[in-house]
């Protein structure tokens, strides 16, 4: 399977790093083609890296690592979603990074699915920061949880594989309309990292009784 991975930041690249390193087929693609090509030779192997529509067309899979308030932008620039696995990894902050933009009624990934109505539309990877990707990172410490929520179980069960993939443990979390859910919990890990001092390695587990 192929795996793009659209954007270039700290999630967009560690991911990217993690799935190569795992031995995924990974292209990256981005606003500016040259960030994408820098990190795919950052990464070596047979990573590429280019422009979105071109990353989009060669994948099975796309993960949008972009926030949220450019979906519409990258939506338009991916061309062609049909019956591709979309995954939304992005919480809709604010700002300050100390609240939503929007909640209770829809989500981000709702309203990617809305745009981008042919995609099947998975959220995943939202309630960890970007320094837990590395497999170094999570050495010594319990199997960190991602939740994945979609409408496709196909398209749920192809991202849960790429998680348990990526070292992590994949957590089913029902339907898309989930994400309501999921958004407020990436939140208040958002707090727990940055404003009440826990760190970067802070990360939300479901304990099952």
């Amino acid at each position: 399977m192929t795996v793009a991975i659209i954007g270039t930041g700290k999630m967009g690249s560690g991911i990217a790093k993690l799935l190569a390193g795992k031995g995924e087929k990974v292209v990256i693609g981005a606003r500016d083609p040259a960030k994408a090509s820098a990190l795919a030779a950052e990464i070596g192997g047979d990573a590429e890296g280019g422009g979105i529509e071109a990353a989009v067309k060669l994948a099975d899979l796309v993960i949008l690592a972009v926030w949220y308030q450019q979906f519409e932008e990258t939506v338009r620039a991916a061309g062609d979603l049909s019956g591709k696995v979309l995954v939304d990894i992005s919480n809709p902050i604010t700002e300050d990074f100390k609240g939503l933009r929007i909640g209770h009624t829809t989500s981000a990934a709702e309203e990617l699915q809305a745009l981008a109505p042919k995609a099947k539309v998975v959220k995943a990877f939202n309630t960890i920061f970007a320094e837990l990707l590395p497999a170094e990172a999570r050495e010594g410490r319990d199997p960190v949880q991602v939740f994945v929520a979609a409408d496709d179980e196909a398209a749920k069960t192809a991202v849960s594989d790429v998680v348990a993939k990526g070292g992590f443990q994949p957590v089913d979390s029902g339907p898309l309309s989930n994400a309501r859910f999921l958004e407020p919990v990436g939140e208040i890990n958002i707090w727990f990292g940055f404003f009440l001092g826990w760190g970067t390695s802070a990360a939300p587990a479901w304990i099952k009784g």
